[in-house]
């Protein structure tokens, strides 16, 4: 069995990696003394070719790889394709009637959304650190358990007040599932292997739309169901399918490599040695002090990769939660509704695995998420302009979910992996899908009950933030770009470094460089 991210060359040992193909930011040139400091693209300071042993004699890089595909992968995308179902199944349930049986008033609907996004924003960065504190097994499946739990409450709810709090509730248990599992990927996987794997795990956001809409097509048919509307069944079930799975992933969620059980002691330490190249230390030494976290902020290239994924989440929230809204106003009922939902959810799963190939193979992110950004500015125009033709407005929702949740897991990837150290990689992390998420608040009030059916607003606001990510792309690229010029022009090494300091250093060691 192979996930289809899977691919024989990755074994293959390529230390010190070639530099990655760079046609948009051109790659400086190496002298022949700055190439005796240079470790390469993939390399951090603290760890050299000679110090990583061979891989042990009962495997193969090959089959290892595999392995962790295996036991890492598949775990983290069902965890969060259930977190991201019971997210926005709100959306569903509202089709089959939420808002008139609670009476939701005006832009109550609304409020109800951005509530969940208060506690969501503010908690990330904190269970990021507790996720290493309890062990990532522990930490996820409890949030788990509890926010499939709130889910079913949300089917029983009897008022907006009831709504508002279990909406809340259901932020702060969420809060940590994202860049959780982002961190986690990351503590695997050296990063030209990455950005298949993040976006297949991503991905998993995009099954679940298609996921959601298939199921709350068959859901709906239980209306009356036991004295319960359909829009309450399918909180009911979606949570109840939450809190059984949890059980099940409190034995099956990964930890890190230094802790896995299914690994040899011969096997954690190859897998240790070959991570240290990106990583440094490993990730279960070291807590995570204030002064870490102070020294990750004061690199602006973190700032700058905040915006570069706010300006995405505006138009992917805009359509996870307004999207069955929108294709209702096409003349559907609300089960064909569900079912027309699902295929370009679909579409966006195939794009955005074909540009992580690609990306991968290339060791190139910069362009591919350009490139899949104008996509999705190219679906908006044409909502924003064409009005009366519904087949093209419908083929309009492919290219807006296509370029919109392709771009965003190269975008998170690039900076995850570009992080050097556990302590930058966990902060960062956390701090880029925080801050991006407040986008979730603008998205929720953008698409307005009297702007329907048109929403030229919705769309016009999602396209500015649209442009604002590609502006944020090309600074990061550019302040990558620069600091690797600067490191080969300068050529620093790291021989008056101790081994500390080479690892508390992490991508801003003389020695790193940035992937573009």
């Amino acid at each position: 069995m192979k996930f289809p991210f899977y691919s024989s060359k990755e074994s293959k040992p390529d230390y010190p990696p070639t530099s990655p193909p760079e046609k948009l930011f051109p790659q400086p040139t190496t002298t022949t003394n700055d190439h005796q400091h240079h470790q390469g693209q993939e390399e951090l300071s603290s760890t050299s070719e000679e110090t990583i042993p061979s891989c042990p004699p009962n495997t193969t890089p090959q089959k290892l790889l595999l392995r962790i595909d295996l036991h890492v992968i598949p775990f983290l995308c069902i965890l969060y394709l259930l977190a991201f179902l019971d997210r926005v199944n709100i959306s569903n349930a509202n089709v089959l009637g939420l808002s008139e049986e609670l009476g939701l008033e005006r832009i109550e609907y609304n409020s109800a959304l951005v509530i969940f996004f208060v506690p969501y924003i503010l908690l990330e960065i904190p269970s990021n650190i507790l996720l290493k504190k309890f062990k990532p097994h522990i930490w996820l499946s409890l949030n788990m358990f509890l926010f499939g739990f709130v889910t079913i409450m949300q089917g029983l709810v009897q008022n907006y007040s009831g709504l508002l709090t279990t909406r809340f509730f259901l932020g702060v248990f969420e809060s940590g599932m994202f860049p959780g599992c982002f961190y986690l990927i990351g503590m695997w996987y050296r990063r030209h292997e990455a950005q298949k794997r993040y976006t297949f795990f991503f991905s998993s956001t995009t099954l679940a739309g298609a996921f959601g809409g298939l199921l709350a097509a068959a859901i709906g048919k239980m209306s009356g169901l036991r004295g319960y509307a359909g829009w309450r069944w399918i909180f009911i079930l979606e949570g109840a399918l939450t809190v059984a799975v949890s059980f099940i992933f409190f034995f099956c969620i990964p930890s890190f490599p230094e802790e896995a059980a299914w690994l040899s002691p011969d096997e954690k330490a190859y897998v240790a040695a070959r991570l240290r190249m990106d990583q440094g230390r490993s990730a279960a030494e070291r807590k995570i002090t204030l002064r870490d976290v102070q020294r990750v902020f004061k690199d602006y290239k973190v700032i700058v990769a905040g915006f570069m994924y706010f300006g995405l989440i505006v138009p992917a929230y805009s359509y996870a939660y307004f999207a069955p809204g929108i294709i209702q106003s096409y003349g559907y009922d609300p089960i064909q509704t569900q079912l027309h939902s699902v295929p370009p959810w679909a579409a966006a799963f195939a794009w955005a695995m074909l540009l992580a190939t690609i990306s991968d193979a290339t060791k190139h992110r910069f362009g591919f998420a350009v490139l899949s950004i104008c996509v999705g500015i190219t679906g908006f125009g044409i909502l924003i302009t064409v009005h009366d033709n519904q087949p093209l407005q419908y083929a309009a929702l492919f290219l807006v979910t296509m370029g919109t949740y392709g771009a965003m897991p190269i975008i998170v990837c690039w900076f995850n992996m570009n992080l050097g150290g556990h302590h930058r990689r966990s902060v960062g992390s956390a701090w880029q899908v925080s801050f991006g998420n407040i986008g979730g608040i603008i998205a929720v009030f953008a698409f307005l009950p009297e702007d329907a059916p048109k929403y030229v607003t919705g769309y016009s606001i999602c396209i500015a933030f649209t442009i604002l990510s590609i502006l944020s792309c090309i600074v990061y690229g550019w302040a990558c770009w620069s600091q690797n010029r600067q490191r080969e022009r300068i050529g620093m090494g790291d021989e008056g470094l101790t081994e500390g300091e080479k690892t508390e250093l992490g991508d801003m060691s003389p020695t790193y460089r940035y992937l573009l």
